[in-house]
């Protein structure tokens, strides 16, 4: 009986990690953030979240059956993608708005370009974007969480009954309050507008409108430091990101106390959290080395802050990381480390003249 010799590339140590193990991991490290969303908003999270996951995941199989290809449900990706999309949408989006979000990211962001592995841009940042373009109406209409009332900030609130329109909020015909963002209001009003804003309970507890994903930054936290003990992403995205914002922030603050807010404000509001720990890791769309990682970071950062600073919209994470997206390969070709023994060619050529 001959035996059959298979010769491979390196490396031939695996270490069991999987794509399907990573995305899964990162897929349950965000469900404590939906719950808590579901927990906050009741039944218009709930309904975002589950039909964002199961458009995506249906469209997922519908392209793998469509271009004859294996069907990649299993890997979790599908079902990443639908609940980082779900998380950066607004509570109580119609149905048939999520369904093009999921669209969006899986059909035309991902599959057209290969699938897995292949796609340049996030797709859920993709689908995100989108949305906002062509629905900008429904994608800033904030409902308030349970609880909060009429008295978030004490103005800018709001009153809608069932069909969406607007009502008086002391009628018995109220079937959702909206208010500003705190961020929307930082655009509009300056740093004063937000200043009596309790920082702890509004985003460390949650008690605050604004996506799904932005109203429970401990928990994300949580699950960002978990994937880093797991070895699932480095630390140099997140921290390089964060720490862009905090530095601009801090500097705007320092020059104009009453325009600009402080670094604590724009670190925990918005999506900087979700962004820089969950979305700007993606591994196909962020750099592979590490001082890439650094600069990647840094450039979500600074281009965040440059959106909700001087743009016209109040938040930037998602134009920040598809815009970081687009500079991956440049990135990638000038961070490469070189390969041991080997030498640039200048440094060549002055030891061939020494």
């Amino acid at each position: 009986m001959s035996k059959q010799l298979i010769v491979s590339s390196s490396p031939h140590a695996h270490s069991g990690t999987t794509t399907s193990k990573i995305m899964w991991t990162v897929f349950f490290s965000l469900v404590p953030a939906a719950a808590y969303a579901i927990y906050l908003f009741g039944l218009p999270a709930a309904t975002v979240l589950l039909s964002t996951i199961v458009f995506c995941i249906v469209f997922e199989g519908l392209t793998n059956y469509a271009m004859k290809k294996p069907v990649s449900l299993k890997d979790g990706s599908a079902a990443l993608t639908g609940l980082i999309l779900a998380l950066t949408l607004p509570p109580g989006l119609p149905v048939w708005i999520c369904g093009i979000g999921a669209f969006v990211a899986i059909v035309v962001a991902k599959s057209v370009f290969g699938g897995l592995g292949q796609n340049p841009f996030n797709p859920a940042m993709t689908g995100r974007v989108f949305l906002l373009i062509a629905f900008p109406a429904p994608l800033t209409r904030w409902l308030v969480p349970s609880g909060t009332g009429d008295t978030l900030f004490g103005k800018n609130v709001s009153a809608f009954d069932a069909a969406g329109n607007l009502v008086d909020a002391g009628s018995g015909n109220v079937d959702a309050i909206t208010a500003a963002t705190p961020l929307g209001l930082l655009g509009e009003e300056g740093a004063k507008a937000v200043s009596g804003l309790d920082t702890s309970s509004a985003f460390l507890i949650g008690n605050i409108n604004g996506s799904l994903g932005e109203t429970a930054a401990f928990i994300l936290l949580a699950g960002g430091i978990f994937l880093l003990i797991r070895k699932i992403i480095s630390w140099h995205i997140p921290v390089s990101f964060m720490a862009a914002v905090a530095v601009i922030a801090g500097l705007t603050n320092l020059a104009n106390p009453e325009q600009y807010a402080g670094a604590l404000f724009h670190l925990l509001s918005g999506g900087v959290i979700i962004g820089a720990w969950f979305m700007a890791t993606d591994y196909v769309t962020s750099p592979m080395y590490n001082k890439g990682k650094l600069i990647f970071g840094s450039g979500c950062g600074i281009l965040t802050m440059v959106i909700r600073l001087w743009a016209g919209y109040p938040e930037g994470v998602s134009f920040a990381v598809l815009l970081m997206n687009a500079c991956v390969p440049i990135i990638n070709t000038y961070t490469k480390p070189k390969k041991f023994g080997l030498q640039q060619l200048g440094e060549s050529k002055e030891a061939a003249n020494a």
